[in-house]
Order: structure tokens, then sequence, then C-alpha cells
């Protein structure tokens, strides 16, 4: 699964640069994540960074975007091999 803000975002800033796919970024309203870029954080991390720093817990998983471990690793492969 890919993760999601809540409207109880409040724009605190601290989650968008500790995305290492660069999925996180200003929405309208308030901070959102690009489904097809987050890994939640497999192949970087053992926990999504955002998560760990979000100081009002409004990151939860996606049940929209249901993806298991390997497919994570495989899009974490595919996003890291573009960037070289």
């Amino acid at each position: 699964m890919a993760l999601m803000i809540t409207d109880e975002c409040i724009n605190c800033d601290v989650c968008e640069p500790e995305c290492p796919n660069g999925a996180i970024y200003q929405g309208d309203e308030i901070y959102e994540i690009d489904p097809d870029k987050c890994t939640e954080c497999v192949g970087h991390f053992d926990e999504p960074q955002c998560q760990q720093v979000c100081p009002v817990d409004c990151i939860p998983m996606n049940p929209d975007v249901v993806e298991t471990k390997e497919q994570l690793m495989e899009k974490f492969v595919r996003l890291t091999s573009q960037k070289v």
C-alpha cells in the first residue's frame, strides 16, 4: 500500500523532505502523496520516514492502493534506476 495524508495535516512541512522518493508534495490545501512514487520507504528504510516525523499522526495506509512488499520493492528498483 502507498501512504496517504489525511485532512488532519497541519502543513508543518516536516514530512516532505523526509521522503526519499519525492512522493510528498504540497497540494491545494494540505500535503499529498503520489502513490506512483510512494514505496513506504521500502528499499530505503525499515519504516516510512514521513510517519515517523509527523507530529499529528495523519499519514495512514491508503486503502485504495494495495501493494505487497514485493511490489513496493519493484517500484523502488524502477524509481531508483530512473534516477541514475
